[in-house]
């Protein structure tokens, strides 16, 4: 039965979970805890073809589709719950009365994966004071490194009253079997949202994506090195430069997510446009696979996800940040070589005597390439199950999904697809990321800059997308087969 209110069927593994989360936690923070947050309220079920953010473009075939939606047992609601059942039916203006009425004068805290939620809350108090000029708020917004977003939310879990109002968050397999597993955080969806994506708030079954960000193939076009097809980047001798995925836990999700059928098929196919040479080459590995496929209950194609998982695991370069990748795929001397990463880096590249964005190719748009373009990911919004204003911190999610100034802060660089189509439209119209480009003059300047959207990289050019719950689900069993496999090192070929 879909609808987000389903907690009660998984109260037994939640409470469960939230234990193991709170002995570990106090065994670091020491005693006088509260009780830990009631169960979740609901579950990503999202296909791996249906994107947890919707496309671009309201025709879209990727929005959420509008059913009939279950009912709820009120009883069985937290009273921050009963709250965000209430707001989702109210519209942006009516929530926001409700939000100076309960925030005036109070200070914020929101925590983030990403820094730009302090650029957001400013333009938000903007907004609630054309309601009520006399309203004010401070704020503050943390920004944690690396996982600790995680263990710092979990730990303001124990309190009765939180500290953070609401966070914006990545990491599907985590969100879903830390966070909301286990009641630490509750999805609100906005009226607004609901209905530019042609549903309604309790039909939406899943989390409430702000953006989905791609992590795409990259090459340096400056050598005589071809990857016109994506097991190009896992060929002979080849390093591409990647984050490592003990250091950012999103890039594991998208091998995880490579084992799901869709994605299992996608690099089947890949495979088979291969000339004979390079299928030789990749064959012994994609038959050594398919018992370790069978044994982890893989889908018919799932040796071949496997066998690509392995050999990009055992070649890439790991990197610490995506910054310095690019940074470096895009001078003259990084003849030849290749990268997994963020879209959107390529907005602050200098260019200068040897570094340029011409140095690069993003490898989805060339002409025949074919298979997996890259990975797209999502940030999340969340109320944290006892938040101290979840009235606002509602009216804060609604104003960054629903408003094209609410998604300014990041919708100005490319790589950043709103969930709501209205404001992704309303975004390109202000930015012209399509033309991205090209200088003032109309002339073209740099190709690999004309962001293609949402749309095209999630067909033409077949963008992975994190599914949450599968992540979640195969997170041990495709997890720790990957944790086995021998990681390359430079200067010495992997065992």
């Amino acid at each position: 039965m879909k609808g987000r209110y389903k907690f009660m069927k998984k109260k037994a593994l939640s409470l469960l979970l939230a234990s193991c989360m709170i002995a570990g936690s106090l065994a670091g923070c020491g005693g006088g805890a509260q009780q830990a947050a009631p169960a979740a309220q609901g579950e990503a079920a999202a296909e791996a073809e249906t994107p947890a953010a919707p496309a671009a473009d309201e025709g879209s075939d990727s929005a959420p589709a509008a059913e009939e939606a279950a009912p709820v047992d009120e009883a069985s609601l937290t009273a921050t719950q009963k709250i965000i059942r209430e707001a989702e039916g109210m519209s942006m203006e009516d929530l926001a009365k409700k939000a100076i009425e309960e925030s005036n004068g109070q200070t914020f805290y929101g925590v983030g994966n990403s820094s730009r939620g302090k650029s957001a809350l400013p333009l938000f108090i903007e907004y609630l004071q054309t309601i009520d000029p006399s309203y004010n708020m401070e704020f503050e917004w943390q920004q944690p490194k690396n996982n600790k977003i995680f263990e710092q939310l979990t730990a303001d879990s124990l309190k009765e009253k939180g500290t953070f109002a609401m966070t914006l968050i990545q990491d599907g397999n985590q969100i879903e079997s830390k966070m909301v597993q286990t009641g630490i955080l509750d999805t609100y969806i906005p009226k607004e949202w609901a209905e530019a994506n042609g549903t309604t708030p309790d039909a939406v079954d899943g989390f409430l994506p702000l953006q989905t960000l791609n992590k795409v193939f990259m090459y340096n076009n400056t050598g005589s090195a071809s990857y016109q097809n994506c097991w190009d980047f896992v060929g002979e001798g080849v390093h591409s430069l990647y984050m490592d995925i003990d250091s950012e836990i999103v890039g594991k999700n998208f091998l995880y997510m490579l084992t799901e059928d869709t994605y299992a098929a996608w690099l089947k196919d890949a495979f088979n446009a291969l000339d004979a040479d390079k299928q030789a080459y990749f064959q012994p590995t994609i038959q050594a696979m398919e018992s370790e496929a069978a044994d982890l209950g893989l889908g018919a194609d799932g040796a071949y996800a496997l066998a690509w998982i392995k050999l990009w695991v055992e070649s890439y370069n790991a990197q610490t940040d995506d910054g310095p990748i690019c940074n470096t795929l895009v001078t003259d001397s990084a003849t030849d070589q290749s990268g997994l990463l963020v879209y959107s880096k390529l907005r602050s590249v200098e260019e200068s005597a040897g570094v340029s964005v011409n140095n690069i190719n993003v490898a989805a748009y060339q002409d025949g390439y074919t298979g997996i373009g890259g990975y797209g990911y999502c940030h999340y919004l969340f109320v944290t199950e006892n938040s101290p204003l979840p009235w606002t911190a509602c009216a804060f999610i609604a104003y960054m999904t629903c408003t094209e100034d609410g998604f300014s802060a990041w919708g100005k660089d490319m790589g950043g697809y709103s969930s709501n189509p209205e404001v992704a439209a309303a975004t390109e119209a202000t930015y012209g990321h399509s033309k991205g480009g090209y200088d003032d003059a109309g002339t073209l300047q740099f190709e690999a800059k004309n962001d293609r959207g949402y749309d095209w990289w999630t067909t033409d050019g077949e963008l992975v997308l994190e599914d949450p719950e599968y992540c979640a689900s195969v997170s041990f069993t495709v997890g720790s087969w990957i944790e086995l496999l021998t990681k390359y090192s430079e200067g010495e070929a992997a065992e």
